[in-house]
């Protein structure tokens, strides 16, 4: 039983697949040594917590009290959480305080990548600016903005494009996509174009569209 205990978290190698209850009592088996796992928890329930629970109890409680005493240690992810450990006197291995973390879900906060979706293209033809800044409108259908924004989803980055009406001061068009892309800006325009049209609106003809210099809609 010492021996599996013992043996339980080592690992074949470096980096290698770490020794199973269950390999182990086949191997001890095939050298006479007959013992069923089931053998073997039964014996652990009995004894209850063995040496590595307990140091793990004190690494969590350790790592607890460390959040817990600012917010600025709650950020941290498992490597400075490592470092600030051991430089309180704290001899932990970091494999450990990662191992522990995880367990706990606890994870250091990530710079997010900013995403900028105006990106003035340099070999573009400025389109002349009709509106100067000037976003009123005496009708519908006489001035539309687009715009364009993104949210962080658990798949990626979603990519809206929007058409707005200035005068009734509502979206007459709208795409969504995963990447920054002409095709998604004139979707949203055509998007909108068909909504006006679906909706009965005498004639676009005199419509101004303005939009920013990004690449995306700048043609």
């Amino acid at each position: 039983m010492e021996f599996i205990s013992a043996h339980q978290h080592m690992r074949v190698g470096v980096d290698g697949l770490k020794w199973g209850v269950e390999s182990m009592c086949a191997v001890l088996s095939e050298y006479g040594v007959t013992i069923a796992p089931s053998t073997y928890y039964a014996h652990r329930a009995r004894q209850g917590p063995s040496k590595a629970d307990w140091a793990d109890a004190q690494v969590i409680d350790a790592i607890w009290q460390l959040r817990q005493s600012q917010s600025l240690y709650r950020v941290l992810g498992a490597r400075k959480t490592w470092i600030v450990l051991r430089t309180n006197g704290i001899d932990v291995s970091r494999c450990v305080v990662e191992r522990v973390m995880r367990e706990m879900g606890w994870r250091g906060a990530c710079k997010r990548r900013r995403v900028r979706t105006t990106v003035a293209d340099p070999a573009a033809t400025r389109a002349p600016d009709r509106v100067r800044r000037n976003f009123v409108a005496g009708a519908p259908d006489r001035l539309w903005v687009a715009d364009f924004t993104y949210c962080r989803t658990r798949a990626g980055w979603a990519y809206t494009a929007f058409v707005t009406d200035v005068y009734a001061r509502k979206i007459v068009g709208w795409k969504v996509a995963t990447e920054m892309t002409q095709k998604l800006v004139t979707d949203a325009i055509d998007h909108a174009i068909d909504t006006r049209k679906r909706s009965g609106a005498a004639s676009l003809d005199s419509l101004i569209h303005h939009s920013d210099a990004g690449s995306q809609g700048g043609f």
